[in-house]
């Protein structure tokens, strides 16, 4: 069964990375992306008010109407609109860091409750937070921090330099971490770098299972 995904992007450059994905998954389907970068430039100046909402919620009812099996939004900043958007369309809709989240909790409890979360904007920082939060409950210590300069450096087009310091950054932390949450798709290729005994999580794989299992389970 091939699958007609639809894709909303805050980051331009991440829709490669999702179209590869998919095709490695389930080769023959379909990818239909939106960009919108205002939105994350929104989420940052203003919060995820009513004008994110209802902008990610247009969105998502656009590509529904093109006719696609289920959507991810790939932005984490502004996934708390994207369960707002979900509630108003009849097929799965996907924020990137739940799937992530489900996972870094089950280790969590497995361990001493202790998950690290790392971003480089912080207008990220409180959407996963609270994700964690919610899902985990009592007996779990959420810690986040904005992984400084790897923002920047990402901005001047210095990939090399944004993943040293996120490594460095979760090198840091892992002594304080059961489990350590990279809240950011941009900043997956860093995990692997970083060499630790405790997981790293990312989000793109992860979402990108989670939504092609409940478009299947359809």
């Amino acid at each position: 069964m091939t699958v007609r995904l639809g894709l909303l992007h805050t980051v331009p450059a991440l829709a490669p990375r999702f179209d590869g994905m998919l095709a490695a998954r389930v080769p023959g389907s379909t990818a239909l992306h939106i960009v919108d970068a205002e939105l994350l430039a929104e989420a940052v100046r203003a919060g995820v008010g009513t004008e994110v909402r209802e902008a990610v919620a247009a969105h998502v009812r656009y590509l529904v109407d093109l006719g696609v099996d289920g959507v991810l939004v790939t932005c984490s900043s502004i996934g708390e609109a994207t369960e707002v958007a979900a509630q108003d369309v009849a097929v799965p809709v996907v924020r990137i860091d739940t799937a992530m989240a489900e996972r870094a909790v089950r280790i969590a409890r497995a361990g001493s409750g202790r998950i690290t979360v790392l971003a480089t904007l912080e207008a990220t920082l409180g959407p996963t937070g609270r994700l964690l939060e919610r899902l985990g409950g009592d007996g779990q210590r959420v810690r986040a921090y904005v992984v400084a300069g790897a923002l920047s450096a990402r901005e001047a087009g210095d990939t090399d330099r944004h993943d040293a310091l996120i490594v460095d950054a979760l090198r840091a932390a892992a002594a304080e971490a059961d489990v350590l949450v990279l809240a950011q798709a941009s900043m997956a290729p860093a995990a692997d770098r970083a060499g630790l005994d405790i997981p790293v999580l990312t989000s793109p794989d992860l979402a990108m299972d989670a939504v092609i299992e409940r478009v299947r389970g359809r």
